[in-house]
């Protein structure tokens, strides 16, 4: 490689600086992988799996591997399995857990399908010491469970992650699983190497974590769990992995990861293009967790400062990773090396595929077979590379991506309520409105017929005050009749209404604008000053009536059940968060 650079040694520099810290960085990783030790169980353990640990799936669409995973999980022994769905996937579920343990299976439901939701869940129906969240289709040894526990003789410690490799979904791996396996590997290594340096780790992968109940079952951390909003508005669903390692870090529990053959699941991935989408999904997450234990919480840096500078490292690293191929393909288009452009692209290539076998090693020596697609994954390491550029523009995009149907959040939920609830008043509104136009075509019809009765037989009679009396519509049976008709809406506003709620100002503005009760104000003027017959024509009926009507105003009962909603949801956020603040565990400043 000098060779080829000596033209632009100088241009050269700094990417030779960038690559021998890159490399002196995996080479830290190495030796702290290399002498990481896992935590080994007790002979008398504090705590036993079929007394203290509940295994929780969220799931909606298990297939035949949840059988697989199941048997696994129950040959480690758990006091119990809870399966949570949604409700329309009950029955199918609850048959798939039948076949294989209807005794230690209990399946729940959610109304939607949403996984913060199916966790939270879960967790208050759980009553071990020790929660363990699994995947569908995450198989176990069947000594898992054992080590996982051994973590937990720590009293500090409040979460617990496992090392991972991939299972085939077929007979043979795809190339998209072999990369997910170079993946896996490279992620194995990093995490034991940020667990023996300083206990710390970025992320309890959700496929296999175990937590302290206690923590759980606090309803600040429930509350939180649940109404997680990116930049305070775009409602989080996924990454609920990445939450809950946070939340661990923040509230000052340790974590550990045991990276060990006997606590090692296979887990099956993506095998086609949609692994993909995968990736781009835990990318987001990734940024946004990352940025918020940085520059939010920032507890990370005094807790843990070697995986606080692995976050800071992951930021510059699409940069460092594309500026050597990008350097060298700009300077071979202009001519500027004395070899020819092929020499030039071949030795590179070969330089780069060497480098990824080095760090891939310790997986080639578990699968050789997997070396034909180590260019496949210096092509989707480049990719990548873009792909989290592309991933840090659209953090507000957050879908889950690969799953339809699961994204709606709590927020999401009480927005749709108080839709379906405007709907339902809009409909009422419009019955009481289809009402009144009845009440006053029928009131325009009796005015139409007094006046041609009144025109034919009895002569009009004039008004002695000044203000004249309007002519249209103009009848005395006209407001007779419009007053008993707003007595009976009135009295039905009555009957439905609770003697509690008062007015609504919205309402009564409403009516103040109202074109007929304007003419009725007209009228009491005019009759105000006339020689006292008016009282023969019903009008103190129709004072006394005007006034109680106004008090509710046109559907009165709309406004009723709007508050009436409002009320329930202000008095429920209320219970929540008195609660919260009686948890011993909140501690103030959590964002």
């Amino acid at each position: 490689m000098l060779y080829l650079t000596k033209d632009l040694f100088p241009v050269f520099i700094p990417l030779g600086v960038v690559g021998f810290y890159r490399y002196l960085w995996f080479i830290i990783k190495l030796l702290a992988w290399f002498f990481y030790r896992p935590m080994m169980p007790k002979q008398n353990p504090t705590y036993r799996p079929e007394y203290d640990v509940t295994i929780i799936v969220p799931t909606i669409d298990a297939g035949e591997e949840f059988k697989e995973a199941a048997h696994s999980w129950l040959a480690n022994n758990p006091k119990e399995i809870i399966i949570i769905t949604e409700t329309k996937m009950k029955d199918a579920l609850q048959e798939l857990a039948n076949s294989v343990d209807p005794t230690r299976i209990r399946v729940l439901t959610v109304p939607k399908a949403n996984k913060r939701l199916q966790m939270v869940e879960g967790i208050r129906n759980t009553t071990s010491e020790i929660i363990v969240f699994a995947d569908d289709d995450a198989i176990w040894g069947p000594q898992c469970l054992e080590y996982i526990l051994a973590c937990f003789e720590d009293p500090n410690m409040g979460g617990v992650g496992t090392s991972q490799i991939v299972k085939s979904v077929g007979r043979y791996q795809t190339v998209w699983e072999v990369l997910a396996g170079f993946r896996l590997t490279i992620r194995n290594i990093e995490i034991a190497a940020s667990t023996h340096i300083d206990g710390g780790v970025c992320c309890l992968s959700g496929r296999t974590a175990a937590y302290r109940t206690c923590i759980l079952q606090d309803p600040q951390f429930q509350y939180e769990f649940t109404h997680d909003f990116w930049l305070g508005k775009y409602p989080l669903n996924s990454g609920d992995d990445k939450f809950l390692t946070r939340w661990m870090v923040y509230h000052g529990w340790n974590t550990y990861i045991q990276v060990c053959k006997e606590a090692e699941l296979l887990s099956t991935f993506k095998n086609n293009w949609r692994f993909v989408k995968q990736v781009l999904r835990w990318t987001r997450n990734t940024w946004r967790s990352d940025f918020r234990s940085m520059f939010m919480e920032r507890r990370i840096w005094s807790r843990h400062p070697y995986v606080a500078f692995t976050m800071i490292d992951k930021v510059f690293n699409p940069i460092t990773l594309l500026s050597g191929p990008i350097s060298v393909i700009v300077m071979a288009c202009q001519g500027k090396f004395h070899l020819p452009i092929w020499d030039i692209a071949i030795s590179y290539i070969v330089w780069l595929m060497m480098t990824r076998i080095i760090k891939l090693l310790p997986h080639l020596f578990k699968r050789p077979q997997d070396i034909i697609w180590v260019p496949a994954f210096l092509l989707f390491g480049y990719y990548f590379a873009i792909m989290k550029i592309y991933a840090l523009f659209t953090l507000h995009e957050v879908g889950w991506g690969t799953r339809a149907g699961i994204d709606q959040t709590p927020a999401e939920i009480a927005q749709e309520k108080e839709k379906q609830q405007q709907a339902m008043d809009q409909q009422q509104e419009k019955g009481i409105y289809d009402a009144e136009q009845a009440a006053l075509n029928a009131a325009a019809a009796a005015a139409a017929a007094t006046a041609y009765e009144e025109q034919h037989s009895t002569p009009s009679r004039p008004f002695a005050g000044e203000i004249p009396r309007p002519e249209s519509p103009g009848s005395a049976e006209l407001i007779r009749h419009f007053s008993q008709a707003q007595q009976r809406q009135a009295r039905q506003v009555q009957a439905s209404r609770n003697p509690r709620d008062e007015a609504d100002p919205d309402v009564y503005e409403y009516n103040q604008d109202d074109e007929l009760a304007q003419y009725f104000a007209q009228s009491d003027a005019g009759l105000g000053v006339n020689d006292g017959s008016s009282s023969n024509h019903g009008y103190g009926q129709y004072y006394d009536n005007f006034e109680h009507i106004d008090q509710y105003g046109r559907g009165g009962t709309i406004g009723h059940g709007r508050n009436n909603y409002y009320n329930n949801n202000t008095s429920s956020s209320t219970n929540v968060d008195t609660s919260a603040a009686q948890s011993p565990s909140v501690r103030p400043g959590y964002l």
